[in-house]
């Protein structure tokens, strides 16, 4: 019988601010059972999408991309936050509710034409995963599609993303 995920992800009232329904992965990560399920359905719906490569956003996305790459025998690449790569990076800014970010990849990670699998935790309003996106663009890549473990329904990230393919394991309402 499969595993009831959203009973694995505990909601915490009021963080990081009032009002927020936070959606907390680590009690998911410490049931084995679940989190194994997790992955494996997160790599039967990314077989789907025929991909070269993962990407995985941080940092909560590492946490599902780094077994996901392994499983499906895929090169993984890290989608960071500013300053935290060495080498020669691309870069991409974008604005979130409360100000702006950057999101950087290895210059050299996503080769020309490369089809990727943007994974993370959580889809919201889509801000971050869309940048992601862009950036896998302007790496010279395909973004393929975006995975996610949760979704929140009612703040317009499935439609800011319209324009990708994207499949989540848990949705839930805004208010739940």
């Amino acid at each position: 019988m499969p595993i009831d995920l959203a009973q694995h992800i505990r909601n915490i009232p009021d963080f990081p601010i009032p009002g927020v329904q936070f959606k907390d992965i680590t009690s998911l990560l410490l049931s084995p059972d679940a989190f194994n399920e997790t992955i494996a359905r997160m790599v039967d719906l990314a077989a789907e999408a025929r991909v070269d490569r993962l990407a995985a956003v941080d940092s909560r996305g590492f946490i599902f991309a780094a077994p996901m790459a392994t499983r499906m025998g895929l090169p993984l690449v890290l989608l960071r936050k500013a300053g935290k790569l060495p080498g020669a990076t691309l870069s991409y800014d974008y604005n979130l509710e409360y100000g702006q970010a950057s999101l950087e990849v290895h210059a050299d990670d996503v080769p020309s034409g490369a089809r990727v699998l943007i994974i993370d935790d959580l889809v919201a309003t889509g801000g971050s995963l869309k940048a992601a996106a862009a950036l896998i663009e302007k790496a010279g890549g395909e973004t393929a599609g975006i995975g996610v473990v949760i979704e929140l329904i009612g703040l317009g990230g499935r439609e800011a993303l319209a324009d990708y393919d994207l499949f989540s394991l848990v949705t839930f309402e805004v208010d739940e």
